[in-house]
């Protein structure tokens, strides 16, 4: 086997291990997972999956990474189709809000879980949750450039307020397994975004 093939094949099985274990961790949290239950996920050994995270915090900062990766293809990028200003905040919210609905957030999680609990797992997490704030005040301040939002309206404020609605439809939908959800939460944005109109 070339080298080229090796380290592909070895990327693809890094990528299929990570992937497995991100589905766990949508269910069973990041401390649920284990070098064990992941490798039993994927038909390998445990030395196998040593072989590409040396440790299970290791791993557990790959599935951070993938989950904050595929967070923003299914959220950030969409939206960046749209107009500047009011079109795009909206395809924002809109894009996140049909992804907790169908996905859940890992990174909610992991930040419930690992809160108080200093080390590189909460680090990475702090990291990913302050540019997702830092992006999402970025966009509600485009809104106000563009006219379409009150100067007086603070970007930090409003985005403090989207990401509240965020966490309570993640919590409605996940713990309460509501059917409502997603239309409450939508409802929440929509009063939120005209209570700033311009």
């Amino acid at each position: 086997m070339s080298p080229a093939v090796a380290v592909n094949k070895g990327a693809a099985t890094r990528e299929s291990v990570v992937g497995h274990a991100l589905s766990i961790a949508l269910t069973d949290g990041f401390e649920g997972l284990t070098i064990g239950n992941v490798a039993q996920s994927v038909g390998m050994s445990k030395s196998g999956v040593f072989a590409h995270f040396g440790s299970r915090e290791d791993l557990q900062l790959a599935v951070l990474d993938a989950a904050a990766q595929r967070f923003t293809d299914n959220v950030f990028m969409p939206a960046m189709r749209e107009k500047r200003g009011l079109p795009r905040l909206r395809a924002i919210m809109r894009h996140w809000v049909i992804w907790m609905r169908n996905e859940g957030c890992p990174m909610v999680s992991a930040a419930v879980e690992y809160d108080d609990r200093p080390g590189p797992i909460r680090d990475r997490v702090v990291e990913y949750q302050t540019r997702l704030r830092r992006e999402l005040a970025r966009a509600v301040q485009m809104a106000i450039d563009t006219g379409e939002l009150k100067d007086d309206c603070d970007p930090q404020q409003l985005a403090f307020e989207i990401f509240a609605v965020e966490l309570a439809l993640h919590h409605d939908s996940r713990l309460f397994k509501r059917n409502d959800s997603m239309v409450r939460a939508e409802r929440s944005m929509q009063r939120l975004l005209d209570s700033y109109r311009s």
